[in-house]
């Protein structure tokens, strides 16, 4: 198995294989479609829950820990999802699975809109969890894929894909205050109801956008007898890095405002604070494309992390308003690209058609760590230290992936 098996190809063999997409005029644009997918994953399916999380907390009488099991039932159905989806991908095919995924992912937010029970809320959030992460998926494999055709901007495209999820953050930042308002305008007993159906609606039209160009893309190769396979000994610091990355940023996305809110930040300067954290989302997929490309161990991995440690611990030492827009933005512009790391990391070391399987194990990893995240800082935070000590729980599991990360070399000859 070689280090850099697939991540050059010579320049006829590049432009043979660009010639595959003669119907769009760049594989920017294509990216940008595709990002559409992690914008449904992530961005709209589970990020925006953290502005949910209050209003549905005081109208329901849920605790911190009830609040935060809501997402660690959505990792858990996420983790279910990523087991599923290499053999559903055999079956049906990346880009099939994606539209099934996006339209999943849309019904289930439709139809928590609907209801009030909180058992069926926490199942429905598992479910959404799992169509999300075969969303997350193909669409990582795909552009890999896209990447593999156009080698020069491989980082920037994989990058763009997943600084989608800003695309989905911006979205849930405006959304959900604009229909929480109009709900409550009209006088409804449980306004929180409104923006899920919204976001549900937003899942539709996402898929719509982006299921014509992301089947240019072709669908990825398919493991042939003696081709290289995916060991999970080989990468055990990175899916261990990786694990703990899940554990930690998810505290930070569920409860920094619930944080925010009870540190008396308006709801204006909320909206903003969250708003500009998806635009840091997508200015990430620039940034760090130039790292991804260069580095071909868990490097990237490790200098993320460590960023993001930094940051996360930042709100739970200092109310000033200044400072946590600082660490929402540098938040942003950091924590999807720990998850471009892994794919840069995959497609640096394996064949393409172990990167499904490669995809797959590092999305398992990230769900097990967001199953522990949301309600081990939950329960911190109903204890005496507060969602100020979840956020450093947080803080903690991010440095811990820091330091396996860098262990993670590349693979040699």
């Amino acid at each position: 198995m070689t280090t850099e098996t697939q991540s050059t190809v010579p320049d006829t063999a590049q432009a043979a294989s660009a010639s595959a997409l003669p119907t769009i005029g760049h594989p920017v644009a294509i990216a940008l479609a595709l990002s559409l997918g992690a914008a449904v994953a992530l961005g709209i399916s589970r990020f925006s829950y953290g502005l949910l999380l209050s209003p549905m907390r005081d109208d329901l009488g849920w605790s911190y820990l009830v609040a935060g099991s809501m997402n660690t039932a959505n990792a858990l159905g996420y983790f279910v999802g990523a087991l599923l989806t290499p053999w559903l991908m055999r079956r049906w095919g990346a880009w099939h699975l994606l539209m099934t995924g996006s339209v999943l992912a849309g019904l289930f937010m439709l139809v928590s809109g609907e209801i009030t029970d909180t058992t069926a809320l926490m199942l429905l959030r598992a479910m959404a969890g799992a169509a999300s992460a075969s969303v997350f998926i193909t669409g990582g494999v795909l552009a890999a894929r896209l990447g593999s055709l156009f080698v020069a901007n491989a980082g920037f495209l994989i990058g763009l894909y997943y600084g989608g999820a800003g695309i989905g953050i911006v979205l849930s930042a405006l959304l959900i205050p604009a229909t929480l308002n109009a709900a409550q305008v009209q006088g409804m007993a449980h306004s929180w109801q409104w923006p899920w159906l919204a976001l549900g609606l937003s899942c539709f039209v996402a898929a719509a956008v982006m299921a014509w160009p992301a089947r240019q893309i072709g669908e990825p190769a398919r493991a042939q007898a003696g081709d290289g396979k995916f060991a999970l000994r080989d990468f055990g610091f990175g899916l261990s890095g990786y694990f703990m990355f899940g554990a930690g940023y998810i505290g930070y996305m569920t409860f920094v405002v619930a944080l925010l809110k009870q540190q008396g930040m308006s709801p204006t300067r909320i909206t903003v604070f969250y708003a500009l954290l998806g635009v840091a989302v997508l200015a990430g997929s620039r940034i760090w494309a130039r790292m991804l490309d260069y580095f071909k161990g868990g490097q990237s991995l490790a200098i993320l992390n460590l960023l993001l440690a930094v940051v996360t611990v930042l709100p739970a030492v200092t109310t000033s308003v200044p400072v946590a827009f600082v660490s929402g933005m540098v938040f942003g512009a950091v924590f999807l690209s720990v998850v471009a790391s892994t794919t840069a990391l995959v497609r640096h070391n394996l064949p393409p058609n172990a990167w499904p399987a490669g995809i797959s194990a590092f999305t398992t990893a990230f769900a097990l760590g967001q199953i522990i995240g949301p309600m081990v800082v939950g329960w911190v935070a109903d204890g005496a230290g507060g969602l100020e000590r979840g956020l450093a729980v947080s803080a903690s599991c991010l440095l811990l992936g820091a330091v396996l990360g860098w262990r993670q070399k590349a693979l040699k000859d």
